[in-house]
Order: C-alpha cells, then structure tokens, then sequence
C-alpha cells in the first residue's frame, strides 16, 4: 500500500504554487518526500516559499521565475529539467485566477464587462495550462512516464454568475485535460496520464472580499454558496492534497481524462 501511494523522491513541476491552494499543495508534496520546481513571475513570493519548503526538507524547493504563457522560457526550462534532473515526474498547473474588471458587480450586466480583462482571464487560466503543459509534457513523452494535473472549476460545469471569463477559461480546461490523456496515452506510454481537480469554493486572497465581508460574515454570494454545499462550510486549502497525491502517484495508475469535484457536494445538489 504505501509504495503504491509513495511520492518520495519524485520531482514535480508546479506553477501558481505560492498562492492559497497551490502553497497548500507544494508543502504538502515536500512533506511527503517529493522535490518541487516552482514556477512563477514574482521572484520575491518564490523565494519566501521555497524558503518555508526548503525549512521543513532540505533542498526540496528550487524556483524558476518565467512566465507559464511564454512558450521560449519554458522550452528553457525544459531542457534545464533535463540536464539538471533528468526527468520530470508530474506536472501542476495551479496558475490562473480572476481579474476586477473581468467579474461583474452585482448590478452590472454583460455588457458592463471589460473585454479585455476577460480576455487577460481566458489567457492565464487556458493558456496558462495548455503551453506548460505542451512543453514540459515532451519530457514525459521521451521518458515515457508522468503525471499532469489541472485545475478545472464549478465554473466549467454549469453557469455561475459574473466570471465569465473565467468559466470559459475552465470549461477549455476540461477538454483541453481529456484530449491531452488521449493523446498522450495513445501516441506515447500508457504510463503518461492527465487529470485535471475541480475545486469547490475555497476562500483565497482573490475571493475573499467576494465571499466574505470585512467583520468575516458571508456575502450573499458566500451565503448562496453555503446554502448550495451540501457539507454546508467552505473547502480547507489542505482538503485538496489527498487527490493530487492520489493523481500524482501510481495508485491511479489506470486513470486518466478525468475531472474530479472537490466541491462538498456543490456539483451534486440541484438547490431544491
């Protein structure tokens, strides 16, 4: 059972690793004996996180700052992979995020919305999946091996109101995931999967003001969402690590295309 389960000694690529949920999982690997290479623009947020990483294993965390969009930084990263690791076991996409200017008010309408932070918002959250995921996946393809993790939404599943950018950003995402494990199962090893998670509501720097008021009281929109949860309470950032550890190691070794909903029951409850 735990060699089956094991993650010791497996290297693992991750961008958006220094937010709430991606920091989350970035300790979480460390802790369970894995090395990751965080990826990112902001050095100064790198280098604290690979510093807390680095604080509970040594020389588990080593950062690359590059922009998950620009194809030529991460081919250099790619071949650094190689020489300096030699191979690459998983991948993470945890970038992506929403904008202001892409999120409607409360009483604005579509045609309020500021087309090209929703285009700003597609780019991250689609784009910032596809070409790290196009690129570092040619390791795997030589190798033949790994694991690719992304991260989907309720956003993609059914419609919530004012992100339009992001659920259509998702929503890409989840075909994007299951033609990828098609691609890269038939053409190249069965030992090559791609997974993406669904997370429910987990409140984040960039949510927190639309989910919660300052004096910690639910919004209406953080008081829909409750009501809708089944489990009735917003997710933990740790409540996602037990699937990624699960699509990252050879217990789903038979699993790929597929998109699993962390959401406390979101997905499954139809609001009556």
């Amino acid at each position: 059972m735990s060699k089956l389960f094991s993650i010791e000694n497996k290297i693992y690529a991750l961008s958006g690793a220094t937010g709430t949920l991606g920091g989350s999982i970035a300790e979480y690997l460390v802790e369970n004996g894995a090395k990751v290479l965080l990826l990112g623009r902001s050095l100064d947020k790198l280098e604290e996180k690979c510093k807390e990483l680095n604080a509970i294993t040594a020389n588990s965390a080593h950062l690359f700052v590059l922009d998950v969009m620009d194809e030529r930084q991460l081919t250099e990263l790619k071949n650094t992979i190689i020489t300096k690791f030699k191979r690459l076991d998983g991948l993470v996409n945890l970038a992506g995020g929403n904008i202001p200017g892409a999120t409607l008010k409360p009483d604005q309408t579509i045609y309020d919305i500021e087309l090209g932070d929703t285009q700003k918002v597609v780019d991250i959250n689609l784009f910032g999946t596809v070409i790290p995921t196009i690129v570092l996946s040619e390791i795997m393809a030589k190798q033949g091996f790994g694991s690719i993790v992304n991260i989907s939404s309720m956003a993609a599943k059914q419609t919530i109101s004012r992100v339009l950018g992001y659920s259509m950003a998702k929503a890409g995402v989840d075909i994007f995931t299951k033609w990828m494990a098609h691609e890269l199962a038939s053409k190249f090893s069965d030992k090559i999967r791609v997974n993406a998670i669904a997370p429910g509501f987990f409140i984040g720097n960039q949510n927190r003001r639309l989910l919660t008021n300052e004096d910690g009281s639910f919004t209406d929109r953080g008081e829909k969402i409750i009501t809708n949860t089944p489990m009735g309470r917003f997710g933990d950032a740790s409540e996602l690590n037990g699937m990624v550890h699960y699509l990252l190691s050879d217990a789903s070794s038979f699993v790929t295309g597929t998109i699993y909903d962390i959401d406390g029951g979101f997905s499954s409850f139809s609001g009556v």
